[in-house]
């Protein structure tokens, strides 16, 4: 895989950042605004995506970043998992208890561990769309 023209490369050198910044947001805000770690989570994959289909495997090491992503993906499950067993062995007795302070209703840190929770699985959505398209990526490179 090579890669497009010049073209597509300076548009997507453009674009790329502000799709990775606009799935950030929707990351960080999906607590206050329709959005959350799904969605962000495939606007940030989409970015890396795109950025892949603009400059071909000379970019990135395809092998490489498929067994990195997938090690991201699963410490980004672990740490959900270890964030909602806290409020469960803490004496509340209820599994994803939030034990953090709530803060005002309507401002950024106002919800708790909720936007914790919202940008690791946003990770591990990120991480594991990336990983599907590199496996058929790689698969197709393979076939030829």
């Amino acid at each position: 895989m090579t890669g497009m023209t010049n073209i597509v490369k300076t548009v997507t050198r453009i674009i790329g950042g502000v799709v990775f910044l606009f799935g950030l947001y929707i990351v960080t805000h999906g607590h206050l605004s329709p959005g959350g770690g799904f969605a962000g989570g495939t606007i940030i994959a989409g970015a890396f995506i795109l950025l892949v289909l603009a400059y071909g495997d000379n970019i990135m090491h395809l092998r490489r970043i498929k067994e990195e992503s997938s090690a991201l993906e699963n410490i980004a499950i672990f740490c959900i998992l270890i964030m909602a067993t806290v409020g469960f062995m803490l004496g509340a007795k209820v599994f994803f208890n939030n034990f953090l302070p709530t803060g005002v209703a309507g401002q950024l840190i106002s919800a708790g561990f909720i936007p914790l929770f919202n940008i690791l699985i946003g990770i591990e959505v990120a991480a594991a769309l990336f990983t599907i398209f590199l496996a058929f990526v790689i698969f197709k490179e393979e076939e030829k």
